[in-house]
C-alpha cells in the first residue's frame, strides 16, 4: 500500500509535464500526420486526397528550391561558426586578463531574441540608409550603397547574422571541453619540445573529439531548423533566394499579409505533408551524421 502511495505522489508531480506534452507536443503532432492525407484550408472544409499533397510536394520547385537554400545556409554557418567557436575558446581559455568578462560578451548574443537580434542587424545592413552603409560611405572605403539585402549578398549577410547569434554557444561547449583536458598532457609534450601549435593539433583536437562530435550535432540540427531570424530580415526574399524549408513550411500555415487572395489562403493540409517531408529530411540528415561520427570513432 505504501509503495502505491508513493508512486501516486511521485507520479504526480509528474502529470503537469505529461499534461502539457500531450496537449502542446503529441496532439499538434497527431492532427498534422492526420491532416497530411487532406486538402484542409480551414473553416471545415476538409477533404480528403490520400497521396495528393506528397505528388505535389515532389514537382513542387518552390519547396525544392528552399532545401538547396536551407543547405547553403547551413554549411556556411557551420564552416564559419565552429572554427571561430573553437578558436575563441581556446583563446579564453588562456589565462589573459579580462577573460570572464569577454566569455560574457560572446556568450550574450545567445540569450538575446532572436526576433530582436533580427531587427538591429536589419538596421545595421539596410540598403537605404544602414549603419554599416553610412560608416563605409563616411570614411570612403565605397561609394555607393550596398545592397546586403539584395540578390548578391543576402544569403550571406544572414549567414553571417546566424553564426554572431550561435557562436557564444558553441565557445561554452568548446571552454567545457577544453577545461577537462588534464594540463599534464601539456606539460609532458612540451618537455618533448611540442610548440603551441603542435600542442593544439595532436593533444586539443584529438581530446576534444567527444565535444567536436555533440557541437557538430547540435549545429546542423540548428542551422537545418532556423529560419527566425531570416523571416525577420528578408522574409525568404528577395525573389526567394534566402527562404530555407521552415520559413517555407511556416508560410503555408500563416501566409504573409498583404499578398494577393491567392496567397492568404492557409494550406494546413499541404503544409503537414511539407512538414513532415523537412522533419524527415532533417532526421535522416542527424542520423547520418551519427551514424558516420560513430563509425569515425570506432575506427579510431
Amino acid at each position: 500500500m505504501n509503495k502505491a502511495k508513493n508512486a501516486a505522489f511521485s507520479y504526480s508531480f509528474l502529470l503537469p509535464s505529461f499534461i502539457l506534452t500531450m496537449v502542446l507536443g503529441i496532439y499538434p503532432m497527431v492532427w498534422a500526420l492526420r491532416y497530411m492525407f487532406y486538402d484542409y484550408k480551414g473553416f471545415g472544409t476538409e477533404r480528403f486526397v490520400g497521396l495528393a499533397n506528397f505528388k505535389r510536394i515532389m514537382g513542387d520547385q518552390q519547396f525544392w528550391e528552399s532545401v538547396a537554400n536551407t543547405f547553403i545556409y547551413a554549411g556556411g554557418k557551420l564552416l564559419l561558426s565552429i572554427p571561430l567557436a573553437l578558436i575563441l575558446a581556446v583563446i579564453l581559455n588562456w589565462n589573459i586578463k579580462g577573460k570572464n568578462l569577454l566569455r560574457a560578451i560572446f556568450f550574450m548574443p545567445t540569450i538575446i531574441s532572436t526576433a530582436v537580434m533580427a531587427v538591429v542587424f536589419f538596421t545595421i545592413f539596410n540598403s537605404y540608409n544602414g549603419i554599416l552603409n553610412q560608416f563605409l560611405m563616411k570614411y570612403l572605403f565605397i561609394q555607393n550603397a550596398v545592397d546586403w539585402l539584395g540578390m548578391d549578398y543576402a544569403m550571406l549577410t544572414v549567414i553571417l547574422v546566424a553564426v554572431w547569434g550561435a557562436i557564444g554557444n558553441y565557445m561554452l561547449l568548446f571552454l567545457a571541453g577544453l577545461q577537462n583536458i588534464p594540463q599534464d598532457v601539456y606539460e609532458s609534450s612540451a618537455l618533448d619540445g611540442a610548440n603551441k601549435f603542435q600542442q593544439f593539433r595532436y593533444i586539443t583536437i584529438p581530446m576534444l573529439g567527444p565535444v567536436m562530435q555533440m557541437i557538430i550535432m547540435l549545429a546542423i540540427i540548428n542551422a537545418l531548423k532556423g529560419y527566425e531570424s531570416i523571416m525577420v530580415m528578408t522574409d525568404g526574399g528577395p525573389i526567394g533566394k534566402t527562404n530555407v524549408m521552415f520559413l517555407y513550411v511556416y508560410k503555408l500555415f500563416f501566409p504573409p499579409a498583404g499578398g494577393s487572395a491567392a496567397t492568404q489562403i492557409q494550406e494546413f493540409g499541404y503544409g503537414s505533408a511539407a512538414a513532415f517531408v523537412t522533419a524527415l529530411i532533417v532526421g535522416v540528415i542527424t542520423i547520418l551524421y551519427f551514424y558516420g561520427s560513430r563509425k569515425m570513432s570506432q575506427n579510431d
